[in-house]
C-alpha cells in the first residue's frame, strides 16, 4: 500500500514539475515575443491605412499616440475639446513628420457630438483608432463625499465610457469593409481590480477593459484588432506626476513600448515595467490584501490633498 501511495505522489510531483517547467518555458517565450521581437512592421499606414484617429489628442499619452502615429506615416484626425491647442499640435505634427492632419473640435462630455465627428470623418480610409480621451478625480474620496456627484457621475461615463462605444460604432463598421484595421481602447491599471476612493473611474476603466476584450473575440475573425491598453502611472496632467522614472516613462516612451504589442496581447499593459507590476497585483497577492493597500494609499492621498486645501 506504501509502496503505491510513494508511486502515485512521485508522478503528482513529476506532473506538476512537468507542467511548471512547461507553463514557465510558455511564459518566457511570450515575453520574449511581446517585449524583445515585438510585432515588426504592423503598425504602419502602408498595411492598416492612411488615417490614425485619436481622442484626448492635445495633451499627455494622446498627444504622444498622435506624434508617433505620424511618425510611422499616418495622417492624424486629432479630436479633442479645444480648437486653439488641436491648432498648435495639428501644426507641429505637420511640420515634424510631414503628414496630412484634420482636427474635430468636441467636448466628449456632452452626448450630442458624434453627428459632427462622423461628418468629420466620412471618407477617410482609417486604418487605426485611438479611444484615449479619460477623466478622473481631482483627489480620491469616498463615492458620497464627490462633490456635484450627478455632474460627476454623468461626465464620468460620458467620457470614459460612451465615448469609446460611440467612437468605435463610427469607425468600425468600414474597418470591417476592409477586412483590416486597428482599435487601442486606453483604459487604466485601475481597471485590473477595484481602487476604492476612486470607484467611479476604476470601474469605467473595468468597462473599456470588458469592451474591448469582448469586441477583439467577435472581431478578431474579421481582420480586425482590439486591444486593451492598461497603463499604470505615466507622466500625464491627468496623474500629476512630471518627474519620470523606470517604472512612470513619459507619454513618448510609453506609447512608442505599447505599439510593439498590438496584435500579440489582447490585454496590454503596454509597457514591461508596467506588465511585471501588473502580474504581481492580479497574480501574486491575495485581493484582500491588495485592497487593503490601495485603500490605504488613497486614503493617505486623500488627507494630503485635504490638508492643502485647508491650508489655502
Amino acid at each position: 500500500m506504501m509502496e503505491l501511495l510513494t508511486d502515485a505522489l512521485y508522478w503528482i510531483g513529476a506532473v506538476t514539475v512537468a507542467w511548471v517547467s512547461v507553463s514557465a518555458l510558455c511564459c518566457l517565450l511570450s515575453g520574449i515575443r511581446v517585449w524583445i521581437v515585438g510585432n515588426g512592421n504592423l503598425m504602419q499606414a502602408t498595411k492598416l491605412g492612411k488615417w490614425a484617429v485619436v481622442t484626448g489628442a492635445t495633451d499627455g499619452i494622446g498627444k504622444a499616440y498622435a506624434e508617433e502615429l505620424a511618425r510611422r506615416g499616418f495622417a492624424i484626425v486629432l479630436i479633442s475639446r479645444t480648437q486653439e491647442k488641436l491648432d498648435d499640435v495639428s501644426k507641429a505634427i505637420e511640420s515634424k513628420y510631414n503628414v496630412e492632419t484634420k482636427t474635430i473640435s468636441a467636448d466628449f462630455g456632452s452626448v450630442d457630438i458624434y453627428p459632427k465627428i462622423e461628418s468629420g470623418l466620412a471618407g477617410l480610409e482609417i486604418g487605426v483608432l485611438v479611444n484615449n480621451v479619460g477623466v478622473s478625480y481631482s483627489y480620491p474620496e469616498f463615492f458620497l463625499n464627490i462633490p456635484d456627484i450627478d455632474s460627476f457621475i454623468n461626465s464620468m461615463i460620458n467620457i470614459n465610457i460612451t465615448s469609446v462605444c460611440q467612437m468605435t460604432r463610427l469607425v468600425l463598421p468600414r474597418m470591417v469593409e476592409r477586412s483590416k484595421g486597428v482599435i487601442l481602447n486606453v483604459a487604466s491599471a485601475s481597471g485590473m481590480y477595484p481602487v476604492p476612493l476612486l470607484t467611479l473611474y476604476s470601474s469605467s476603466k473595468a468597462f473599456v477593459d470588458f469592451f474591448s476584450r469582448g469586441l477583439e473575440a467577435e472581431y478578431k475573425s474579421k481582420g480586425i484588432i482590439i486591444q486593451s491598453v492598461l497603463p499604470f502611472y505615466v507622466t500625464t496632467k491627468l496623474s500629476k506626476i512630471r518627474r519620470a522614472t523606470l517604472d512612470i516613462p513619459t507619454p513618448e516612451r510609453y506609447v512608442k513600448a505599447q505599439l510593439s504589442t498590438v496584435g500579440l496581447q489582447t490585454q496590454s499593459n503596454g509597457y514591461f515595467p508596467h506588465a511585471v507590476m501588473g502580474w504581481v497585483t492580479t497574480a501574486l497577492l491575495p485581493a484582500k490584501l491588495l485592497n487593503k493597500y490601495v485603500m490605504s494609499v488613497g486614503l493617505s492621498q486623500r488627507a494630503r490633498y485635504l490638508k492643502k486645501q485647508k491650508q489655502g
